[in-house]
């Protein structure tokens, strides 16, 4: 803008100057000529006056005519301070009030000569080589009678008028240097007003091209450039309110892209991933740096995904696949891909959703296992209850003793029938965290103490010594109903799985975390028992449903295989943990750690 402002203002100067230049030029040819004109007309009239006032019609000896003309010319040159020559009709020179006669060229050639000759007076404008100097001549001719004789020729040294010219062009110099001066100075101020509003709207669409809209055109003007800079303004506010809503909608696009649970994977026409969100990285195993960029054959994916996409590339319609990734752990990907194309015929690449629906599966295992292992469960007491029913029918009613047992076989087959739906009902409520819990202050001594009271007959059937290692000033918030169901469940099975003689010790710790509220403290419940154990390959199943280490064991002790599920859902709903440490034919420990206050 500054170069462009420059240049305006060389061109103003320039313009001005030239015009000043050319009026000077034009001033002093009108001022030389008018002077010429001026002197030519005066000499012109001394001519005529010398004329007629002479008798210029001597005749003689060339001697003589060269002593007579050139006292002439002499006498006169005194008189009018001009150099004056008379010239034979011949053109040689007789007199000269400058310079001696004899030894002048014949002048029959020169300019005012041959103008006189013809037109009755001349004139000549050249420089003297006689008299060194520019010389101005006026020649007429001298006639007697109706014969021209010779010529007469009045010269004049422009010296002055030269003078007089350089003066002019002195002051004109000067004058064109002050209106140069003065012209740079008017023509930078009208240059700057016009490139500074200019400049000031460049400045403000180069923000605008470098995508920064809070700038603004300030111009008051009402002009042509007042009008550009308001339609700048206008079209910055647009502009920043377009760009903001873009902002806002790519915001939103991006968080959704982000936080979708399912993966998001944009292919361009040219076959390279040119998008992915946070999802697509985790179920891809790879972030977004090694894949973006990248055509999908050499971006390190499984075989069968990677002609997956090509198969939707080369038939550019929609396809659904379910498959199995191994890494980068293994799960089942429901895999939905689309083409994307503008018309019919514009292919634009492809969108690739990836569902983790390992979850789904597994859960639709475990139903048909439940259900089948329901089934199972519940076929075996209902084919005893038949089946000993049946017997009784057919005629063993006769015999008391015989009908006595099957009866209590069947009791005992409905009571347990009863109990597994019982549990199967209660573990379906608890998976569904459809049992509020209500807390309030246990002290735990007294709730443990009772706890073994219930089960002293249980155990003294078999021999087996209860025992509790309790602090009876441990209090803690619990559900006592929930809680009483988790440390009968346990010690139920310790008696149950406790050969005859042993033993079932419930301790209790309080785990304090430094805090003097109590909030971050722990109970910790250890019920351990001197029974069977537990084998190694089998305890990181005991707490899933139906599971049984020793199934002809668990049947013959009335147990369901959900006593330890419900536990272990119980103790997760008062937002503990429950593990296992066991040794085969050593017995067992269950640990139990739940917050001592909830919030």
């Amino acid at each position: 803008m500054n170069m462009f402002r420059a240049r305006l203002t060389l061109i103003f100067i320039v313009l001005i100057g030239c015009s000043v230049l050319v009026a000077g030029i034009f001033m002093a040819s009108m001022l030389r000529k008018s002077y010429m004109d001026s002197l030519t007309v005066s000499m012109e009239r001394e001519l005529h006056v010398i004329k007629s006032t002479t008798d210029w019609a001597y005749q003689g000896t060339e001697e003589q005519m060269y002593q007579y003309y050139s006292s002439k010319t002499a006498l006169l040159r005194q008189s009018a301070d001009t150099r004056i020559t008379f010239i034979g009709v011949d053109g040689q020179v007789f007199g000269d009030s400058e310079h001696n006669p004899r030894t002048m060229d014949s002048h029959t050639e020169r300019e005012e000569i041959v103008e006189a000759r013809q037109y009755g007076i001349g004139y000549s404008t050249r420089f003297s080589n006689t008299i060194n100097r520019n010389m101005l001549y006026v020649a007429v001719p001298v006639q007697k009678g109706s014969e021209t004789i010779g010529f007469l020729r009045l010269a004049m040294s422009l010296v002055e008028v030269e003078k007089s010219i350089r003066n002019v062009w002195y002051v004109l110099l000067g004058g064109l240097a002050a209106v140069f001066l003065l012209a740079a100075l008017i023509s930078y101020r009208v240059a700057f007003s016009i490139t500074r509003p200019i400049e000031l709207v460049t400045k403000v669409a180069q923000q605008i091209t470098d995508m920064n809209y809070k700038y603004r055109v300030s111009v008051n003007k009402k002009d042509e450039i007042g009008q550009l800079g308001n339609a700048i303004n206008r079209m910055a506010d647009s502009l920043q309110l377009q760009m903001n809503r873009i902002r806002e909608d790519e915001s939103r696009l991006k968080s959704v892209l982000e936080n979708m649970i399912s993966g998001v994977v944009m292919i361009d026409r040219d076959g390279q991933i040119v998008l992915l969100n946070r999802s697509a990285e985790e179920i891809l195993g790879f972030s977004s740096q090694e894949l973006l960029g990248k055509r999908f054959d050499q971006a390190k994916q499984q075989f069968e995904f990677t002609q997956l996409i090509q198969e939707c590339i080369d038939s550019r319609s929609p396809l659904r696949d379910e498959m199995v990734f191994y890494y980068p752990t293994e799960r089942i990907l429901e895999i939905h891909m689309n083409p994307i194309s503008q018309t019919e015929d514009d292919w634009s690449g492809m969108l690739i959703v990836l569902h983790d629906i390992t979850a789904v599966r597994r859960l639709e295992r475990m139903r048909s296992e439940f259900v089948a292992n329901v089934s199972h469960e519940l076929k075996t007491p209902i084919a005893a209850v038949k089946g000993f029913a049946e017997t009784l029918l057919a005629g063993a009613l006769n015999d008391k003793e015989t009908a006595h047992s099957f009866l209590q076989i069947i009791l005992d087959e409905s009571e347990r029938l009863n109990r597994l739906i019982g549990d199967i009902l209660e573990l379906s409520k608890i998976e569904s965290k459809r049992i509020p819990l209500q807390f309030s202050p246990i002290h735990l001594e007294s709730f443990v103490n009772n706890c073994l009271n219930v089960l002293n007959t249980q155990a003294a059937s078999k021999d087996i010594e209860l025992s509790m290692l309790v602090p009876e000033y441990i209090y803690m918030e619990a559900d006592e109903d929930r809680l009483r169901q988790i440390m009968m469940n346990l010690l139920s099975n310790g008696i149950n799985y406790t050969p005859e003689g042993g033993s079932v010790t419930v301790k209790v710790e309080h785990i304090m975390s430094g805090n003097d509220s109590g909030e971050g403290d722990w109970v910790r419940f250890t019920i351990v028992d001197t029974g069977i154990g537990i084998p190694r390959k089998d305890i990181p199943r005991i707490f899933e449903r139906f599971y049984r280490v020793d199934k002809a064991r668990s049947r013959g002790s009335g147990g369901t295989g959900l006593g330890l599920s419900i536990v272990k859902h119980l103790v997760e709903l008062h937002q503990g943990n429950i593990r296992v440490e066991s040794e085969v034919g050593v017995g067992s420990k269950f640990i139990i750690d739940m917050p001592l206050i909830h919030s």
